[in-house]
């Protein structure tokens, strides 16, 4: 009997403990106790909040009560990441104000700058390339310049978004620029007027000693299909014997600039079959009597950062056999985002279908729990491994790959 009384009151000593711990601080605050979390750690149910509820109270919460101020506006953009983080899909992303219109401006391929394309270089930032008739053209800037202040502030040490952000403002404002120009180490000052600028996608060329045309094409945005036009009408002038497309690095884009592009090679023909949750079905098909009379073999170099947009372009022209495909397997995005426009100029771009090719069919990405590749993708025809050497893409002498797919068409043209 003393047992059994011992223990008994053992377990009140230590309900009455819990109950103090979890009542004091709402006590000593002069507030209701919590009883509902007591409730949870015993096991009992208690009403069931809607989860708006409960994320409303949680942000309020930590809004209200985190040791240090935190702004609003930060707390709710990162709640907004971290649900669409929690599906645990790479293409499924929230954009800030910011990260969205640099999202939007990428697509349309059109935004307000100097006209230029930069890399990251410990000084600061370098000219890639200076687009035709562009403000930094003007202004006299040239590839291979570096950047290294803006406005008198020095850009060594910021990541190339920040520089980028620096140079780009409002039109017709005035932006100053320090440039390094070999071999002289002393900056010069040059002053650019910011304007409307559309970014060149495609780039063309022809080598001459072997009469094949080659086009670069960085992403598939709004201008793209145009540009491409009026890249390769230069190019067939000229009397190319083969062309190579080159799709190494190009994230994609928009599904509408690939299938316009298509239809340059394809008479009506299907693109992509678009599968979403509840079933429907939507494909993607050419247009009828756009194609063009192409006599030219062709190649399309692709690697593993090659995706969406791009493997759909490389798939469809590999699967209808009009090109051969040269490097190494691409990146396997067999997903189609929508964009949706949220409150503060913010947006999310969100999978709503997965996509399958007129016969590679799906090829989506599978990779391992450390996120190590293991299989998806387009697989190349030619596979060739980039030299580890290999200074300067798109010129054959230093570019393996390249030399790799015009010595292929040298052997079919």
């Amino acid at each position: 009997m003393k047992a059994v009384v011992k223990i008994v009151l053992s377990t009140i000593t230590l309900l009455s403990t819990f109950t103090i711990g979890f009542t004091w601080r709402d006590l000593a605050r002069g507030e209701r106790p919590n009883t509902g979390a007591f409730g949870k750690l015993l096991g009992l149910k208690g009403s069931e909040q809607e989860p708006e509820a409960v994320f409303k109270q949680s942000y309020n919460g930590i809004l209200n009560n985190y040791y240090r101020s935190v702004k609003p506006t930060e707390l709710r953009y990162a709640g907004m990441a971290g649900m669409m983080a929690s599906l645990g899909d790479p293409h499924t992303l929230f954009f800030p104000p910011r990260a969205a219109k640099a999202f939007s401006d990428d697509t349309k391929a059109n935004f307000v700058g100097v006209g230029a394309r930069l890399s990251p270089d410990v000084r600061g930032a370098k000219i890639v390339n200076v687009f035709e008739q562009g403000p930094a053209e003007k202004a006299g800037i040239k590839s291979g310049d570096i950047i290294v202040a803006v406005d008198g502030k020095s850009t060594a040490g910021l990541e190339i978004d920040d520089i980028v952000s620096r140079v780009k403002g409002l039109e017709s404002t005035v932006v100053r620029l320090s440039i390094l120009r070999a071999p002289s180490t002393k900056p010069i000052q040059i002053s650019v007027n910011r304007g409307k600028v559309i970014a060149p996608t495609v780039d063309g060329k022809v080598f001459p000693e072997s009469k094949m045309g080659y086009l670069s094409i960085t992403s598939f945005a709004e201008p793209t299909a145009s540009q491409y036009e009026k890249e390769l009408a230069k190019l067939e002038q000229q009397g190319i014997k083969g062309l190579v497309i080159d799709l190494r690095s190009n994230p994609g884009g928009i599904l509408d600039t690939a299938t316009e592009m298509l239809g340059r090679y394809l008479d009506g023909k299907l693109v992509v079959k678009m599968k979403f949750r509840n079933g429907r079905e939507v494909t993607e098909t050419t247009d009828k009597g756009g194609v063009a009379n192409t006599t030219y073999p062709i190649a399309i170099l692709m690697d593993e950062n090659s995706a969406s947009a791009a493997e759909i372009f490389a798939g469809c022209m590999h699967d209808y056999g009009k090109a051969t495909l040269v490097g190494t397997h691409s990146y396997g995005k067999a997903s189609v985002q929508h964009v949706e426009s949220l409150i503060d100029a913010a947006s999310a771009k969100i999978t709503i279908a997965k996509y399958f090719l007129p016969r590679s069919g799906y090829i989506g990405r599978k990779v391992d729990d450390f996120g190590a590749f293991l299989s998806g993708g387009l697989e190349p025809d030619i596979r060739v491994e980039l030299s580890l050497d290999a200074e300067f893409l798109g010129d054959p002498k230093t570019d393996n790959q390249l030399a790799k797919a015009i010595q292929f068409l040298q052997t079919k043209s």
